[in-house]
């Protein structure tokens, strides 16, 4: 049980921090290709020298040892030499997984879970998912007396003025806001919140492999993989990478709030998303290339569309700045329409005759999705709270996906415009 290497394990035993966590940084977080620090994390082989590694289905392990029992309980034995307790704890296949993701995003650690602080104050964009919005707003505070202050996350100095010194303790933002993909200034945000002792989170959804936060500066990084990751629109799930005293904090098993909540992914789960992430660079680079392909094109066509990787776009240089080379802007395009009505119009169009995409939420499909996201994923909002973020009624999220030819996809988008006239 405790004969693995130490090198690359990336979620650390809270016995263990010093020695495991520098070996394990050297492997990713001097690595600024994500794609390159993806290929460097150890090849796990399977139980019988497969190439690809064991699904560890179990939810119990066998302790040999009987005094390692007590050991392990009191944290002396860990994940990081192959002691394992239950699968709510720690289990060998998500492991691998987080140590993808630890590697993919350049921190010290990661964990994975099945979805993806108390008493004190946030600081959060107010252009954010309805969901976590909704979870800043109504949830935290009943549920653990949190407040969040909500800025405009590109004003710099009222993000600095919102931060209350010794009581606000995280700054919160997405790297790529969802739905109005406005880019955050991730490196001088991070200089404003560790100036004041303020703890960086970020959601990098929209931006795997497009953005680095961690190595931009940023504290801790968060995933629903059920996007990009995942690619298949098949998976719920989540992933928190950061330092491994956060990671080992949260997998307390007397007081981590993963361990007690129980979030667990399923190994199984872990080990199809692990197969995924090898081939992640090469999707979001189709994308990327197809969603600034379109964004320029449908310009040209006189529509008002957003998209990051158009130079009229407020944020465009910013993004260059911040981006890893060689992966564009990331696939998600918005189409203002105005009112719901046109964009329900153009929707169905593409939908219903060309055959574009399909109607729905979510992104990071092979297929393309589009949603209104005014009257589905931003709801959560109220109307002065929606035009406070950025967000019309007839604004059109599209996820571009990269089935079929980009011109034969074209062509459907073109001639669902072309009826619309």
């Amino acid at each position: 049980m405790a004969g693995k290497s130490e090198e690359n394990a990336v979620v650390l035993d809270k016995q263990r921090p010093a020695n495991v966590a520098q070996k394990s940084m050297k492997h990713h977080l001097i690595l600024e290709d994500p794609a390159a620090a993806l290929a460097n994390v150890r090849h796990e082989f399977g139980e019988h020298g497969g190439v690809n590694m064991s699904i560890e289905a179990s939810i119990t392990f066998t302790v040999m040892e009987p005094e390692n029992l007590s050991r392990m309980f009191a944290g002396e034995l860990g994940s990081d030499r192959d002691f394992f307790i239950y699968s709510r704890h720690f289990n060998p296949t998500v492991l691998n997984l987080s140590r993808l993701m630890a590697a993919l995003e350049g921190t010290e650690a990661a964990y994975c879970t099945s979805s993806g602080i108390s008493g004190d104050h946030v600081v959060a964009s107010r252009s954010l998912y309805g969901g976590t919005y909704a979870l800043l707003t109504h949830f935290l505070p009943k549920a653990c007396n949190i407040t969040t202050s909500f800025v405009d996350i590109r004003d710099l100095n009222m993000v600095d003025e919102a931060i209350v010194e010794g009581r606000t303790k995280v700054l919160y933002f997405e790297s790529i806001s969802n739905p109005t993909l406005m880019v955050s200034d991730i490196r001088a945000l991070c200089r404003i919140a560790h100036s004041k002792g303020v703890t960086i989170v970020v959601d990098n959804t929209f931006a795997p492999m497009v953005l680095s936060p961690a190595r931009l500066g940023a504290d801790v990084v968060v995933h629903s993989i059920s996007k990009y990751i995942s690619g298949a629109a098949d998976v719920i799930a989540g992933a928190v990478c950061g330092p491994a005293s956060l990671i080992n904090s949260m997998m307390d098993l007397r007081e981590g709030a993963l361990m007690l909540l129980g979030p667990t992914m399923n190994a199984k789960i872990a080990f199809e998303l692990s197969g995924r992430l090898p081939h992640l660079g090469l999707r979001m680079k189709e994308h990327s290339n197809r969603a600034l392909v379109f964004a320029t094109r449908m310009t040209k066509l006189g529509l008002k569309v957003i998209y990051p990787g158009l130079e009229n776009h407020k944020d465009h240089g910013l993004l260059k700045s911040l981006a890893n080379k060689d992966y564009g802007y990331g696939g998600i395009l918005c189409v203002d329409m105005e009112t719901e009505e046109k964009a329900n119009c153009l929707m169905n169009v593409l939908q219903n005759c060309t055959q574009f995409g399909l109607i729905a939420v979510s992104l990071g499909y092979y297929e393309t999705l589009m949603s209104c996201s005014g009257n589905s994923t931003s709801s959560e909002m109220n109307n002065q709270e929606k035009e406070l973020a950025g967000i019309s009624p007839g604004l059109v999220r599209m996820s571009i996906g990269y089935n079929g030819t980009l011109e034969q996809k074209w062509s459907q988008l073109e001639k669902a415009l072309s009826q619309m006239q």
